[in-house]
């Protein structure tokens, strides 16, 4: 079980039956935790966050003083992003970038460009010679590059080391660098590389992953400003009281950048930033028996909270007892110790999370699912079966 924070679990048994599902976002804890990793880091690593992660604006602005930019994927993230945060450094990444998102993008004045592919390097090319004329555009090459035996074992999400749409092949990333260098493009300015291999990967893992693309990157025998090695830090969901080790890596980063004094590392973290800010919160419908089993059908479900069923985990949770039962109907309640917790849609696929330790769990008692502060709304189909969308609400002990 995974207790909210006072300031959540009060304003989740405040809200009104009608009110619920609601997301809640503890403001003040998501800066804390920003505050922690920034100190964390060494001067020379940059810290961008991936929105993707969660794009809500007051998340953005909350992060606002914590990062050094945004990385956006897609033209309408880049749209979002540079007006929920306006003037901040935006880089723009993912693969399938269409003419019409690079020209948006030129035309906001991104920092930076993750070029994916050599077609999507003359592309940029062209447009930035139309859009940007006498600006030079930075560019850092995306590579897909091997890693040894063992290194991404842990990853629950891997986007490189193996066959994949993501980035290039070291031989292709290679030659991309050379026409970056040699001032084939010269509208385009070689910034560094970019390698974003997976994602769920503990310290250790992720420092061994960075150690191997920074050896790569300076063995080009091209002289580069910046590496960007990604995000991907891991959350762990069975144990979210456990958390990553940003000291560890950040100790490894500062070693690492003491080796190479003419480089600044990037990271792009997304999930490990914010998913500890937010919760889900909901309230039981009905507490029915089935075979020997019992579950609990609360309001909502997987179209609101999409990650259980994504992962395929069981989303930590906490309850919260409400005596109060306005109904002349009998209350139904939990006969034993676990209740698996599912949602409202028409489909076995809609479990929250299964066999949670809540004896005597009643209908009209609250449940706080937390870890809900990333990958979790803005990856759900929001629209089968039509129920209505969540409230949203964002806590600020700054006012």
């Amino acid at each position: 079980m995974s207790r909210p924070t006072p300031a959540v679990r009060d304003r989740a048994l405040s809200l009104l039956s009608t009110e619920l599902p609601a997301y809640i976002y503890d403001l003040a804890a998501l800066r804390g935790h920003a505050s922690a990793v920034r100190d964390a880091l060494p001067e020379r690593v940059e810290l961008y966050y991936a929105a993707k992660a969660n794009p809500e604006p007051e998340i953005l602005a909350a992060l606002g003083p914590y990062v050094d930019g945004y990385e956006v994927s897609s033209g309408g993230e880049l749209a979002h992003v540079a007006k929920a945060v306006p003037g901040r450094p935006l880089a723009f990444g993912g693969p399938g970038k269409t003419p019409d998102e690079v020209t948006a993008a030129l035309e906001a004045g991104a920092e930076r460009f993750h070029v994916e592919s050599a077609y999507e390097l003359r592309m940029l090319a062209e447009l930035a010679r139309r859009v940007a004329p006498g600006r030079p555009v930075a560019v850092l090459p995306r590579v897909n590059l091997p890693v040894a035996d063992g290194s991404l074992a842990g990853s629950s999400l891997a986007m490189g080391g193996r066959p994949t749409p993501f980035g290039m092949d070291p031989g292709q990333a290679e030659a991309v660098v050379g026409a970056l260098a040699d001032g084939t493009y010269p509208q385009l300015q070689l910034r560094g590389v970019h390698a974003h291999l997976a994602s769920g990967l503990e310290a250790a893992e992720q420092l061994s992953v960075t150690e191997t693309i920074v050896a790569w990157a300076t063995g080009l025998g091209v002289r580069l400003g910046e590496v960007n090695v990604g995000g991907g830090m891991h959350v762990d969901y069975a144990d979210p009281e456990r958390r990553f080790d940003w000291a560890a890596y950040g100790e490894g980063l500062a070693r690492l950048t003491e080796r190479h004094p003419e480089l600044t590392l990037r990271i792009e973290p997304g999930r490990a930033l914010t998913a500890y800010c937010g919760w889900y919160a909901t309230e039981v419908l009905d507490v029915k028996h089935s075979h020997g089993e019992e579950f609990a059908v609360v309001r909502g479900g997987t179209h609101h909270l999409r990650t259980p069923a994504t992962k395929g985990h069981d989303q930590p949770c906490s309850v919260l007892p409400v005596d109060a039962w306005p109904h002349p109907w009998p209350r139904p309640a939990a006969e034993g110790d676990r209740v698996t917790l599912a949602g409202q849609l028409c489909t076995p696929k809609d479990v929250l999370a299964r066999r949670v330790p809540a004896p005597g769990l009643r209908a009209g008692d609250r449940v706080a699912f937390a870890l809900a502060g990333a990958y979790a709304w803005n990856i759900s189909h929001h629209d089968f079966l039509m129920h209505p969308r969540p409230g949203f609400h964002f806590l600020d002990d700054a006012g």
